[in-house]
């Protein structure tokens, strides 16, 4: 679904631009060639990000353990960079217009055609951005952003050349370009400073969050501890990696069955598209505090209190129980 996603955004890309810059072509507004300068970005990472969602789609191979999903990073990277640079050249633009002021013409018709193209350009960049949550993908999550951001500077611009037509002021069309030229930089900080850390596997604490939280609400008894929880978003498949520990007596057949109760818990919940890797620890003496476990036939300390599990001590690479035993 991603990839036919992107597919619509980069042809839909190549159509508005080609209609912002008939715009610009009748009226010769420097805010309108703004815009159609943005579509130019547009475009390009339209087409960066259709090649990254299909890659980041192809399944693991032994070049990639992990799967083709950080090609979504590079391309939201990329996607930022040039919004930055869009934004640099916007304020060079704008400048020039105010040192040297060009005369303006046919903005009537070009104002219709801007606002239709930012109308589309808006209810993609929602439809994008729903979908890029939908199936965790950083490249239609970026996109989507930076065509709303797109839509939003094309609403400011119109608006700007409603009160240039009303008033007279030319000098108005290169100050709502330059306004919007800082919207656009800190936009394209943003995105890509999130899709760096995708590629640095910064911890996505929000996620986490998240996973534990199911986890804690379905666990169940014999679930005794979890630690070293890690999880990690590549493309469109969760990783989670956890040590958990479980009765010591159970047989390699019963813990067997407690891992796939977890994956299966947790796949059904966040879609089939889950990597999960289990380490099993068996319970110590220090552990009776903590296991909810009714009728244990080996029990040497009486149940307490159940820990309850957040991202605090759940990423701990350290039994819970066993600081307080020594």
């Amino acid at each position: 679904m991603p990839v036919k996603v992107q597919r619509y955004i980069a042809i839909l890309s190549v159509v508005l631009f080609l209609a912002k810059l008939a715009a610009w072509y009748l009226t010769h507004s420097v805010a309108i060639l703004t815009d159609a300068l943005e579509s130019t970005v547009n475009v390009i990472t339209g087409f960066v990000g259709l090649y990254s969602v299909s890659l980041a789609a192809r399944p693991r191979d032994l070049n990639h353990p992990y799967g083709h999903g950080k090609a979504e990073f590079v391309s939201a990277a990329i996607e930022g960079a040039l919004i930055f640079i869009a934004g640099l050249v916007i304020i060079y633009e704008s400048v020039d217009q105010l040192i040297e002021p060009k005369p303006l013409h046919g903005l009537d018709y070009g104002i219709l055609i801007t606002a239709v193209a930012g109308a589309i350009n808006y209810f993609s960049g929602v439809y994008a951005i729903r979908e890029g949550k939908k199936h965790r993908s950083a490249t239609l999550e970026a996109a989507g952003k930076h065509i709303q951001v797109d839509a939003y500077s094309t609403f400011a611009i119109l608006l700007g050349l409603g009160l240039l037509l009303v008033t007279g002021w030319q000098w108005l069309d290169s100050v709502v370009a330059l306004v919007f030229a800082l919207i656009i930089l800190i936009t394209g900080y943003r995105v890509l400073r999130k899709s760096l850390a995708g590629i640095m596997d910064e911890a996505d604490e929000q996620l986490l969050d998240e996973v534990i939280e199911f986890i804690q609400k379905n666990r169940r008894p014999q679930w005794i501890d979890m630690h070293n929880m890690r999880v990690i978003q590549f493309g469109n498949v969760m990783h989670v990696d956890a040590h958990m520990t479980l009765p010591w007596y159970y047989r390699v057949a019963e813990a067997e069955l407690e891992i796939h109760a977890l994956e299966d818990m947790i796949s059904d919940h966040y879609g089939n598209k889950i990597e999960i890797f289990v380490h099993i620890d068996a319970c110590a003496p220090f552990s009776c505090k903590l296991c909810a476990l009714n009728h244990c036939p080996v029990r040497q300390h009486s149940f307490e209190e159940q820990l309850k599990w957040n991202s605090d001590n759940v990423w701990v690479d350290s039994k819970h129980g066993k600081l307080q035993a020594n």
